[in-house]
């Protein structure tokens, strides 16, 4: 009578569970990713309507400007499917530099990689600089003398300088931000004269507020025609980049993380949304979550030895 007893609660429990993830969600979806103006806003502002529309609620964009607390919001959060992360490489870099509220294995369930783009070094118009090789002589004639605005310790635009640093062999100094914001105003005035940017500095070199000098891919980028890659135009074997990505808490239903995979890509590969994250500088990806995990593996043994590299 036990063992029939506990069955039937058993049962009852996965049939809830199931039909909890069929009827998901049923209220508004908070989405938390980076400050205001960072290249994570960016990517989740052109995101959540599109998969708003998909889930049939809305999705709540919660702005955390550290980058640390994103991550520990959600590690904490309740894995209900109510609360998603969409962030960068920050989230599994960081801890390879310092200890975080979080693990960025354990305490996440990936569901997609949402874009990917290449970094692009830009410069304020005031500095004369016209290419790397410019950069890289002006540098060494003044080491320590050029700042550079990053992200938080991890960010792709921290990665990317100090690779760049290390390879190119000069002194530019690190002005670390709290938002993009922030680092816009500050390099469009001159404050600090260049940076690695994501893609939330693209609209600023359109308008000519900023001069592009190269793209950190390994190969042109159809994103910026016309923009040679930092490896052939003064550093070679130079590369780096970034993806942001989805994730959920750990332990939320397999149900609920197929949902948000399946919608997520189907939005990102509607032709709408391709040229959407095109014109902000940026690929539009998708796919499941098998090939986040594989592209976090990747990134981690790369910069781990970048970052080994830097320490020695």
């Amino acid at each position: 009578m036990a063992r029939w007893f506990a069955g039937v609660i058993a049962f009852a429990v996965m049939g809830a569970t199931a039909e909890s993830a069929q009827d998901y969600p049923t209220r508004p979806v908070r989405l938390v990713t980076s400050g205001i103006g960072g290249g994570a806003d960016v990517v989740a502002r052109l995101f959540a309507p599109g998969l708003a529309d998909a889930l049939g609620e809305r999705l709540v964009i919660d702005n955390r400007s550290s980058g640390t607390i994103p991550g520990e919001i959600v590690s904490r959060a309740t894995p209900d499917g109510y609360t998603l992360l969409l962030y960068n490489a920050t989230l599994w870099v960081e801890p390879l530099l310092q200890k975080t509220p979080y693990d960025a294995v354990r305490d996440f369930a990936p569901v997609s990689v949402i874009s990917r783009s290449p970094n692009i070094l830009v410069v304020t118009p005031s500095l004369p600089v016209q290419s790397v090789k410019d950069l890289i002589a002006l540098a060494k004639t003044k080491p320590g003398a050029l700042n550079y605005a990053s992200g938080g310790t991890g960010s792709s635009n921290h990665v990317a300088a100090e690779l760049f640093k290390a390879m190119a062999g000069v002194d530019i100094v690190r002005v670390p931000y709290k938002s993009g914001a922030l680092q816009s105003a500050d390099l469009i005035s001159g404050r600090v004269q260049l940076m690695f940017a994501s893609i939330s500095m693209v609209p600023h070199v359109k308008a000519g507020r900023l001069r592009a000098v190269a793209v950190t891919s390994a190969e042109p980028s159809a994103l910026f025609p016309g923009v040679p890659t930092v490896a052939a135009a003064g550093l070679p074997g130079y590369e780096s980049g970034s993806i942001f990505a989805l994730f959920v808490p750990a332990r939320t239903q397999p149900a609920i993380v197929r949902r948000l995979t399946e919608e997520s890509s189907r939005v990102l590969r509607t032709d709408d949304y391709k040229k959407r994250f095109l014109e902000a500088g940026m690929e539009a990806v998708g796919g499941p979550p098998a090939e986040l995990t594989a592209a976090i593996k990747s990134d981690v043994a790369r910069i781990g030895k970048i970052l080994k590299a830097l320490k020695d």
